[in-house]
């Protein structure tokens, strides 16, 4: 059995009352804290047959390994996941489903992998997927820029990039790459098909390898005076994009 794990902040710890609440050994919240957030809270925690321990912000905050933990955290089991890529993928077509991924490379920041969890989840995308070697693992600082999506969302990370691409594309899913010199748009490409978009990190971009894996590169049309986007913005924009054309 893999040891507890912390998650802090109402968001991450709402979300794992409201989809797992058996997984949740203990929730700690600051007793100085008596605002209507928090009886809220508190109510839902009660409801769910938690276990609340009252303690202060500096306990709280030794637990969470963070200052930002808005008087809550909560020691939780993992949850089981799926175990792996192929798992996930094999899953998808057999219910019919078209899969919608997003691909990090070189995204080591974990505010931006929380951020990117965050977006992928409510866009609907099924997975995101890293290299081992060059980017951010999840931890409670993810989980709580996340907001919950560490929970729903799985998260891969992967020996070869350039090779799961290639696997990907075995499988029929068109992976589109982001970047600045792409001869078209997000707006000009078919995004209704299985597909996997590929990002890299805000200033490198995408490495070499990645980039020449991919089956056709794509620019986000920019009009002010800056050049980049923040990558979770960049992949909110793509995902919802492909959501909206598979909407239509």
């Amino acid at each position: 059995m893999s040891s507890p794990k912390v998650i802090f902040g109402f968001h991450a710890v709402g979300v794992r009352l409201k989809t797992a609440p058996k997984s949740v050994i203990e929730v700690l919240f600051d007793a100085s804290r008596r605002d209507a957030r928090m009886q809220q809270f508190k109510a839902r925690a009660q409801d769910a047959g938690v276990r609340l321990v009252e303690a202060d912000a500096l306990r709280i905050a030794k637990l969470a390994g963070s200052h930002g933990h808005q008087g809550v955290a909560a020691r939780v089991e993992p949850i089981p996941q799926t175990h792996s890529l192929d798992e996930l993928l094999e899953g998808l077509e057999a219910a019919g489903t078209m899969p919608l991924l997003l691909v990090l490379d070189g995204v080591t920041d974990p505010h931006n992998l929380g951020a990117c969890l965050r977006v992928a989840d409510g866009a609907g995308a099924h997975a995101v997927i890293a290299p081992k070697d060059h980017a951010a693992g999840i931890n409670a600082t993810v989980a709580k820029v996340a907001s919950g999506a560490a929970e729903t969302v799985p998260y891969f990370m992967v020996t070869n990039l350039a090779r799961t691409l290639g696997e990907l594309k075995e499988r029929s899913i068109w992976c589109v790459g982001t970047s600045d010199d792409a001869p078209g748009t997000l707006y000009q490409s078919d995004l209704k098909r299985p597909l996997a978009l590929v990002l890299g990190a805000e200033g490198d971009g995408m490495r070499q390898l990645t980039r020449k894996s991919c089956d056709e590169l794509i620019s986000i049309p920019m009009r002010g005076a800056v050049e980049s986007l923040n990558v979770s913005v960049a992949s909110g924009i793509c995902l919802y994009e492909a959501m909206r054309q598979r909407a239509l």
